[in-house]
């Protein structure tokens, strides 16, 4: 909120210079609107804001990443927890504790394969659960959009998609399948 022309002028001195609380709040205010201006900043904000978007559209039973767990097995049914995790940019321990708990739920099957590795695959509750998320999921990417014209949407999603991509190895977990490629 800016300061009237009451509050701006007790700030000033009789000579017409700030006074120390008027440029402590002018300092803040400049080292605000900085953190605004770095990228980093942005996506965690945006990040935030998505998930905060996520759980008002579908709730708490599933977070974001179970749902990307979930709809790469719908894709990708039998694939092995090591690719689960290359696809969808997780590292293996904690796609495996992921699986686990998705397992629990009864969302999940874990069969053991050879070299102890485990191919994953989703049960007929897993499969009710995503049919039920999608209109859900539907409405809160339109709605994370909303506010965007076309264009501007368009341009949006190319440009994090772009941005991802070139940004993938500096990430812990990088995408390692053929979508980070594209």
């Amino acid at each position: 909120m800016r300061p009237g022309r009451a509050a701006l002028s007790s700030a000033l001195s009789a000579d017409g210079t700030a006074t120390g609380g008027a440029k402590r709040r002018r300092a803040a205010a400049a080292l605000t609107a900085e953190l605004y201006e770095q990228p980093g900043h942005l996506i965690r904000r945006a990040q935030q804001i998505a998930v905060a978007m996520f759980v008002d559209a579908l709730g708490r039973d599933v977070t974001p990443v179970q749902y990307a767990v979930l709809r790469m097995l719908q894709v990708r049914p039998g694939i092995d927890q090591v690719t689960l995790a290359r696809e969808v940019a997780l590292d293996t321990s904690t796609t495996a504790d992921i699986a686990a708990r998705l397992e629990t739920k009864g969302w999940v099957r874990r069969e053991v394969l050879p070299r102890r590795q485990r191919a994953l695959s989703l049960t007929a509750e897993g499969e009710a659960v995503l049919a039920r998320l999608m209109p859900g999921l539907k409405a809160m990417n339109d709605a994370l959009l909303s506010r965007l014209d076309a264009t501007e949407r368009a341009d949006f999603m190319r440009l994090l998609a772009k941005f991802v991509q070139l940004n993938n190895g500096q990430s812990r977990a990088p995408l390692r399948s053929g979508a980070a490629e594209d």
